[in-house]
């Protein structure tokens, strides 16, 4: 398959077996969202994919904020995918970013009304074959946990947008603290960046106790700090695939040696689609 790289193909093959001779009653999915579910750049533009920058691209809260956070942006951005900087700094200066915007966002009064608006008119720009995604893990009742640094009010609600917001859907994200007035006054802890989601434990979920019984895990994601996402789950087999869409030629080495799959330049969801029906037929 076109853009499709298997870093051990034999032991993909030895894992996809045994995950298949468990049966899809073992079987949960955790991902990352923007850029992973979501494409990595829509007309060249990578900005625009993430869905909390759309409050900025979409001028909803002045122009103010819009220059603001286009300048945290552009200073974080590169030091996220800088492959120079070690993993401690980037921790360090993600979490800086996001402490800084969110509070940015409190600032600019964002308030409920303003997301709902942004739903209503916003595109996501999910991958191709990401509906057909959803819908095999609902028909089959996998699991599927998102795990991402971006607002949890908004995922939820462009997944019910577009009526994708299944029961088996569990979002693990930021979210923000809003007064009686649907204003925005505090955010919860702790914040969720794209290097500590291993921090970030799932126990408090109420389907953990479910989870343990499914320790055959299918991770998705498109940073090298999304592979910790299973960290501290007494998982049996597990297979990664990341998406890599940007920086190409100096990333690809890091990530097939994190990832069992890669899937290059913006690639749609049908290599997960055609893996999920070979486990489940099995």
């Amino acid at each position: 398959m076109k853009n499709i790289i298997i870093s051990d193909n034999k032991k993909l093959e030895e894992t996809i077996k045994r995950i298949s001779a468990g049966g899809k009653e073992k079987i949960h999915i955790i991902a990352d969202f923007d850029r992973t579910l979501t494409k990595g750049a829509v007309q060249g533009d990578s900005k625009i994919t993430s869905i909390i920058n759309r409050i900025a691209i979409g001028g909803y809260l002045g122009k103010d904020y819009t220059k603001k956070a286009d300048i945290l942006y552009a200073k974080y951005r590169a030091i996220e995918i800088d492959p120079e900087i070690s993993l401690e700094e980037k921790k360090e200066k993600m979490l800086e970013w996001w402490e800084k915007h969110s509070q940015l966002l409190i600032e600019s009064k964002l308030n409920l009304n303003v997301i709902k608006e942004i739903i209503k008119k916003e595109d996501p720009h999910f991958r191709e074959g990401i509906f057909n995604f959803l819908d095999i893990l609902n028909k089959n009742k996998i699991p599927l946990i998102i795990m991402s640094s971006s607002r949890g009010e908004m995922i939820k609600l462009f997944l019910e947008k577009f009526g994708k917001m299944y029961s088996n859907i569990h979002i693990i994200a930021n979210m923000f603290k809003f007064d009686k007035n649907g204003i925005a006054i505090d955010y919860e802890e702790p914040v969720i960046h794209m290097l500590n989601k291993s921090e970030i434990s799932i126990k408090g979920l109420p389907i953990y106790n479910k989870l343990l019984e499914r320790k055959n895990i299918i991770l998705l994601g498109d940073s090298l700090g999304d592979v910790r996402m299973v960290k501290g789950f007494p998982y049996e087999n597990l297979i990664k695939i990341g998406f890599l869409n940007e920086n190409i030629e100096e990333s690809l080495e890091s990530y097939k040696k994190n990832y069992d799959v890669v899937i290059l330049n913006d690639g749609s969801f049908d290599y997960v689609n055609e893996l999920l029906e070979r486990l489940i037929k099995d």
